[in-house]
């Protein structure tokens, strides 16, 4: 659903009954909180059962509480400060096991990435970076490191990889002014969306490029200039960004990738390799 979730409480309010109510009124006057809080324990908040929170999200129009849950968050991830995620990320662990907690939704954010990654879009995904004349890798803020990461080992594989590291508008404008059709693009981006990784890729987009956005959703502002959307699951951690699961899914196009191009891939390394023991790169560990 993609109508905000506010606005379909404030249409259906005449029609709520009290429990009903409290829950809205809940809700729409902390929503930041609400986002991350359980059936259970938003019913306990505001004196309700956790049955009448569910009927809730069903009488809204949603399947039921988590797809509620999860249109709220969606809403939400990209206005909240940092000293609102601490915030909130305080509400949500409490005085619990913070090394749990977090490890546990780490863990849940790979299974609904790998449960809801369409297998076409990624197999798009990796045919395009292979026949791409030039690919350009672009990622800032957090997802720089997810963008090195990726650049790090496309780098070894080919000779035509153009990360794009910069600090400023202008500085990355001029690393994609080359950009062309036959080229490719790989833009990612998460809550709080970066506003020069969206500009950058509607340049990409209007030069002609093949322009794969690796993001959270497909409402995400790199999504709609995209010509093959991959979905990773991610998350607020208080003020840091959870990319576990953003990293699994660069894993899985490096392997495919690698597959693709095995017999000339095996060569290469075998060169590094030889490289890599000459000038003692790496040290040499006795087991």
């Amino acid at each position: 659903m993609s109508t905000d979730v506010l606005n379909q409480i404030q249409n259906h309010m005449i029609g709520f009954s009290k429990g009903q109510k409290l829950i809205a009124n809940y809700i729409m006057e902390y929503y930041d909180k609400a986002a991350f809080m359980t059936a259970s324990k938003l019913g306990k908040t505001v004196n309700v059962s956790e049955s009448t929170v569910v009927r809730f999200a069903v009488e809204l129009g949603y399947e039921g509480y988590p797809e509620m849950q999860r249109a709220l968050q969606e809403m939400i991830r990209n206005k909240l400060t940092s000293v609102q995620r601490i915030e909130v990320a305080n509400d949500r662990i409490g005085q619990g096991d913070v090394l749990s907690a977090v490890l546990h939704s780490d863990v849940d954010k790979i299974r609904q990435t790998l449960d809801k990654t369409d297998r076409n879009a990624f197999s798009a995904a990796v045919d395009a970076i292979l026949n791409a004349n030039n690919l350009y890798i672009l990622g800032v803020r957090s997802a720089a490191a997810l963008a090195s990461f990726f650049g790090f080992y496309m780098n070894l594989m080919f000779d035509h990889v153009h990360l794009v590291s910069t600090n400023t508008s202008s500085e990355m404008f001029e690393q994609i002014i080359r950009v062309a059709p036959g080229d490719a693009v790989l833009g990612i981006s998460f809550p709080r969306y970066s506003s020069r990784t969206v500009k950058a890729l509607r340049f990409c987009h209007d030069s002609g490029a093949t322009v794969i956005a690796l993001t959270d959703s497909r409402q995400s502002p790199i999504a709609e200039m995209a010509d093959h959307v991959l979905v990773a699951e991610s998350d607020m951690i208080s003020l840091v960004d959870s990319l576990v699961a953003p990293m699994s899914l660069i894993n899985a196009l490096l392997v495919a990738i690698a597959r693709k191009r095995e017999e000339e891939l095996q060569q290469t390394f075998e060169k590094l390799e030889r490289i890599w023991d000459e000038y003692e790169v790496y040290e040499k560990v006795e087991l």
